[in-house]
């Protein structure tokens, strides 16, 4: 048996509080990294090694904007996280990456909290406009 992991951006948060005493720019607004709805896919075998390039090249479905005119803001050139060349958000990928490790070697993502071993929800370590995602261990038959 092979596995696989899908990740779902689910939503992304704004604490405007947080952000007007502690972000450099006090109005940056939620995540630039990511739209919900984001979905990557990540798998680890003898053709690929999505984990070992930190999620580059894993995007397989957009999501949508929030908001109206919402463009992503990853420098230099406004890249999308998870396109070809373009890794995981740093602080995102801190906080993920160990469950997607443990499902892709068929682990159980966290056994006795979620209700399903395979899935996680867990977010990132951005304290003002964390993003929230849901990570999945799908089972594949070799």
């Amino acid at each position: 048996m092979g596995y696989a992991v899908k990740v779902t951006v689910l939503d992304k948060k704004l604490f405007p509080e947080l952000e007007e005493l502690y972000c450099r720019n006090p109005k940056s607004g939620k995540c630039p990294c990511y739209y919900k709805g984001d979905e990557f896919m990540f798998y680890r075998n003898d053709e690929r090694d999505d984990f070992w390039h930190m999620g580059a090249g894993t995007l397989v479905k957009c999501g949508e904007p929030d908001e109206p005119g919402e463009v992503l803001d990853i420098p230099p050139s406004n890249a999308h996280c998870g396109t070809e060349g373009v890794p995981f958000c740093s602080e995102a990928w801190d906080s993920i990456s160990r469950y997607i490790f443990a499902a892709l070697q068929g682990g159980s993502i966290m056994h006795g909290w979620m209700a399903d071993d395979r899935v996680m929800i867990a977010c990132c370590n951005d304290g003002c406009r964390p993003v929230i995602f849901k990570i999945e261990r799908l089972d594949e038959e070799n």
